[in-house]
């Protein structure tokens, strides 16, 4: 498959293009930029290195992805961007490099979709299946695992993290982590329970989903504080590999983990100590 680059696009000599990448009008790729193949860039949208995408992505108008991350204490040093397979950076994405005195990169998985206007900053990893809806924002040194959902308008502070299958409700302010498998929602989060409908489409069975469930009601509707209810679970439901994953993101929280129960906001957060 050839390559097809627009007449009014400008690509550095230093990028390196797959075959079957197309370039659009007034495009622009700098140097270090490598797309793999199969990739649209669409009209207007400006990648700098350095920057690996891997193969079938599609970065629509106006989107920029691997600049300099807003960060003051970034120097110039020499960070990086690193993209998956088959994702997608709606119109006015902006995705930024790492920074030195963090990984110095940072990291997007596969099959993504940022909508218009959400933004990813310096250091973050994101990883696979994660959807984040319109103006959806990370803060630096972000994590996000797998298949989570950040919806519209809600942001992410710095060194926090997503828990994979959550959903992250609109107008969100993330500011602990966010449980996987729940939902958190609010200006001052609050969980709502199991992410149950996010499961079903994701194929987790009923079994799993009851787990989950009756997890979750230990976790935050007892009246055990953290480390008891974490003990509890690992005896009654332990092996199980989602309560394991539960237990194991609560246990290696930096920043606590997000508790509150609707009604109860602003007393329930808690980490492994709690």
């Amino acid at each position: 498959m050839a390559i097809d680059i627009h007449e009014t696009a400008v690509v550095d000599p230093g990028a390196e293009l797959a075959d079957g990448v197309r370039v659009g009008p007034f495009a622009v790729i700098g140097a270090g930029v490598v797309i793999g193949e199969g990739s649209e860039i669409g009209a207007g949208a400006h990648i700098e290195g350095p920057t690996r995408m891997g193969r079938e992505n599609r970065v629509f108008p106006k989107a920029t992805l691997g600049f300099e991350p807003q960060d003051l204490k970034y120097r110039g040093e020499d960070t990086a961007l690193e993209i998956g397979d088959r994702n997608q950076f709606r119109e006015f994405v902006t995705v930024h490099r790492g920074t030195g005195h963090g990984r110095s990169l940072t990291t997007i998985g596969s099959d993504c979709l940022f909508m218009v206007y959400t933004h990813v900053a310096h250091d973050c990893i994101v990883g696979d299946r994660v959807v984040m809806a319109n103006c959806a924002t990370l803060a630096g040194h972000v994590e996000v695992e797998s298949d989570a959902t950040i919806s519209a308008f809600s942001a992410v502070h710095q060194f926090c993290r997503v828990g994979c299958h959550a959903y992250i409700g609109g107008y969100s302010v993330i500011t602990m982590d966010a449980l996987p498998y729940v939902k958190t929602v609010g200006g001052k989060p609050a969980t709502y329970g199991l992410n149950s409908i996010g499961l079903k489409r994701k194929g987790f069975d009923a079994d799993a989903i009851g787990r989950l469930e009756q997890a979750l009601k230990i976790f935050l509707a007892s009246k055990l504080n953290t480390t008891q209810a974490l003990e509890r679970l690992r005896g009654e439901l332990g092996g199980h590999p989602e309560v394991d994953h539960l237990v194991a993101f609560v246990e290696s929280a930096q920043r606590g983990v997000i508790k509150a129960l609707p009604g109860r906001r602003g007393g329930r957060g808690g980490d492994a100590r709690g």
